[in-house]
């Protein structure tokens, strides 16, 4: 039994890490009219509340969050990851936000120590 709550309790929880996105962008982009001189301090900030938030869950990985934010202006984008790792420990939350002026794309890997 205490192997399943520590196993639990060391989980990369994709529900939860989606929240923390969610979260770190919101607190940056929720009154945010795009502005292109602004996006790059914008994505900076949402990494690091994100890397933030999730060193404050105290759980064994180390993790890479990347972030695109980019004007709704009818354009395309097209974005793909692939990992090579073991499917047991490790895992990926993206989230996909928007407001009436842009978009952002944000996707956390964690890699289990």
């Amino acid at each position: 039994m205490e192997d399943l709550q520590a196993s639990e309790e060391s989980a990369f929880v994709q529900e939860d890490v989606a929240l923390i996105i969610k979260e770190a962008v919101d607190a940056v982009l929720a009154s945010a009219s795009y502005q292109h001189n602004k996006v790059g301090q914008w994505t900076s900030n949402v990494i690091e509340g994100a890397i933030k938030r999730l060193k404050d869950l105290n759980k064994p990985f180390k993790y890479i969050v990347t972030s695109v934010i980019m004007q709704k202006n009818g354009a395309g984008l097209h974005m793909a990851t692939s990992c090579y790792w073991d499917n047991t420990s490790d895992g990926s939350a993206t989230l996909r936000w928007e407001n009436k002026t842009m978009y952002c794309i944000t996707t956390v890997f964690g890699l289990a120590i």
